[in-house]
């Protein structure tokens, strides 16, 4: 079997050179006015004529002589005679003499004569007579031709962004079309057998996936200035890649795929790049995107992305997204970073530069350390904290703000060690509340009411780790679990049970008939509170029969068949790959499936001692002690 080694891992900043160096800057263009917004000047752009174009009142008033209000003030007023008036838009039909004056709008042309403008609150009329009660200058309060702009004055210069202030300027001039720099445009592939595009139908039975990286990609080129065009996927064998390649170097600058450029024998794209152009660097010594390629197609440029949608973004934005701007004649967009504090302690010891996915939160006014040290003092302070849920999750896409670069020779950072996280956006910002715990559909509605919410559900147990580790603000638990050093926000009860399909083909009536009947039965992951629950069920029905627990574990078929949310066994079911699903009353009935009740279930919320006064958890409380109507909505649930 022949496979691609990265025996030769480049170093990164030779891979910022080599992808630097490649040509993607397209030709200029032409665009009309309307739609230049954010692109940039490609040439000088000088003013043909006056702007304004003439002398024009800057306020509603009179247009005098300045000579003919020397001396007046407001105990003696000069009087003048008013001869007529001038209109915004209107061509002056009169001429100011001495002693004289004309009535006049903002912005319209000064009339013959006249040489300033006298403000109508400064003055009063008698009949055809204007009071004037203050001394002007020669041109007071007069924008003269030219002021702003001189005809063959330099207006805009190349390089320029277009913003709205821009764009009105070019108005002003009468500009309606600007030579701009081209957008450099970037074809878009993914590879692989597997994936399917958004909207289409999946099999997931058969290994197939959505695929993310075109949109998420996709997105990233245009923000960073690019067109972004995307071609059909291209599956594994060599002859679609060598189709799809040459079709999108034909019509791209920049051609960018994602996937297929590991070390495995069915990844061919690296033989297409070095058979139909140029493979200028193959494997780059950081985590994630160790199999990054860059290369020369014939009439554009090539890189290639790691497959995984965390690993494809992070890498996009640091080698690649730089090379885009560039080619566009963008700037470096503002420095987004932010400093924090590690909240956790990370191991990390691979030898090569690894950008770490990390996530930020506030941490309350005042944090004591934790394991008996000395108490920390973190005043508004902000906390890193690592997400790693693997390459291959997309929700990492979300719950990460940004990356930490962590260094080749560094082993560890340590809990409370000072980080830089480049930010993913200029945008970012940490949640106003976040939390971990228990799947709740009751808890999914009433973080709808909160401002910035961020939370994961990994489950009761790691709910509590976290929020005991300093992660969280919030944990979510179930039964009589409870924090050491929490406040209570609130919660409710929930029916828990067995999920079975509509009818209950089986007459399954309780958790003896798991037990005792052959039932094909799907479980909680063992982090959930719900599975817990069903583990003191057991026990009780152990305790009633005087057998031991673990003997009426093993006589349930899939006791230990777990999977991670609240509905996924009643999806199980459905399927036809299980006959009965832990779950709750409320599940089951969206679902339109049958319910068996085993229990009722308390779940509640706590907030760490030190945050509870956070606006966020506060306006989470708030919305705990408002949820009537959420639990009127959702079967075999209350309040409490």
């Amino acid at each position: 079997m022949n496979r691609k080694q990265f025996r030769d891992l480049a170093d990164p900043e030779e891979a910022h050179e080599v992808i630097a160096d490649l040509d993607l800057r397209p030709e200029d263009e032409t665009v009309p006015l309307r739609e230049a917004r954010g692109r940039v000047l490609s040439e000088r752009i000088d003013a043909e004529l006056d702007v304004p174009g003439f002398d024009r009142a800057s306020v509603d008033g009179y247009a005098v002589k300045a000579e003919d209000t020397f001396g007046a003030d407001e105990a003696d007023p000069n009087r003048l005679e008013l001869v007529g008036e001038v209109h915004a838009g209107a061509e002056p039909d009169v001429e100011v003499g001495a002693g004289e004056c004309a009535e006049i709008s903002t912005g319209a042309v000064l009339p013959p004569g006249a040489d300033a403008v006298v403000m109508v609150e400064r003055t009063d009329t008698d009949g055809d007579t204007v009071l004037v009660r203050t001394s002007l200058a020669p041109g007071d309060r007069v924008m003269f031709a030219g002021a702003d702009v001189a005809a063959g004055e330099r207006a805009l210069g190349p390089g320029t962004v277009l913003t709205p202030r821009e764009i009105g300027l070019l108005s002003a001039l009468g500009v309606d079309e600007v030579p701009v720099r081209g957008k450099p445009t970037v074809g878009i592939i993914s590879t692989g057998d597997e994936l399917v595009r958004p909207g289409d139908s999946l099999n997931s039975d058969a290994g197939e996936i959505y695929d993310v990286n075109s949109y998420t990609t996709a997105t990233a080129v245009e923000e960073a200035g690019g067109e972004a065009k995307l071609y059909s996927h291209a599956g594994d064998d060599y002859e679609a890649m060598e189709s799809v390649l040459r079709e999108a170097a034909e019509e791209c600058d920049l051609v960018l795929s994602s996937g297929s450029t590991s070390a495995s024998a069915v990844d061919v794209i690296y033989r297409v790049v070095e058979e139909t152009g140029e493979l200028l660097l193959h494997g780059v010594a950081v985590k994630p995107g160790k199999p990054m390629l860059v290369g020369r197609l014939k009439g554009s440029a090539y890189v290639g992305l790691p497959g995984y949608p965390v690993s494809a973004l992070t890498i996009f934005q640091t080698f690649v997204a730089p090379a885009i701007r560039e080619a566009a004649g963008l700037p470096e967009p503002k420095t987004a970073t932010v400093e924090g504090s590690m909240a956790v302690r990370e191991r990390y010891s691979e030898g090569r530069l690894r950008y770490m996915p990390a996530g930020l939160v506030e941490s309350g006014p005042t944090e004591s350390a934790r394991g008996g040290g000395e108490a920390a003092q973190r005043e508004g302070n902000t906390l890193v904290y690592p997400v790693d849920k693997g390459s291959g999750a997309t929700t990492s896409l979300v719950e990460a703000d940004g990356v930490v670069a962590v260094p080749p020779d560094v082993e560890y950072l340590d809990e409370g060690e000072r980080v830089e996280v480049q930010l993913f956006s200029t945008d970012v910002r940490a949640p106003a509340v976040f939390g971990a715990g228990e799947d709740d559909p009751a808890l999914s509605r009433l973080l709808d009411d909160v401002t910035r919410p961020r939370y994961l559900s990994v489950g009761a147990r790691q709910g509590l780790r976290r929020l005991r580790n300093g992660v969280t603000d919030v944990a979510v638990t179930t039964g009589d679990t409870e924090p050491a050093d929490g406040v209570e926000l609130g919660g409710w009860t929930r029916e828990w049970g067995l999920v079975v399909p509509a009818g209950n083909p089986q007459g399954i009536d309780g958790l003896a008939d798991i037990v005792d009947e052959e039932v094909r039965f799907v479980n909680r992951t063992t982090d959930a509170g719900l599975r817990t629950t069903l583990g003191n069920a057991v026990a009780e029905l152990a305790d009633e029969r005087g057998v031991d627990r673990h003997d009426l574990v093993e006589a349930i078929d899939g006791f230990d068949f777990a999977v991670r949310a609240h509905e996924s066994p009643a999806r199980k079911v459905l399927a036809g790959k299980a006959d009965a699903g832990l779950g709750l009353r409320a599940t089951a009935e969206r679902l339109g499936m049958d319910f068996v009740l085993c229990g009722e279930e308390t779940v509640r919320v706590f907030a760490a001692d030190e945050r509870a006064d956070k606006p966020g958890v506060q306006s989470l409380a708030d919305a705990i002690a408002d949820a009537e109507s959420v639990f009127a909505d959702l079967p075999g649930y209350e309040a409490r």
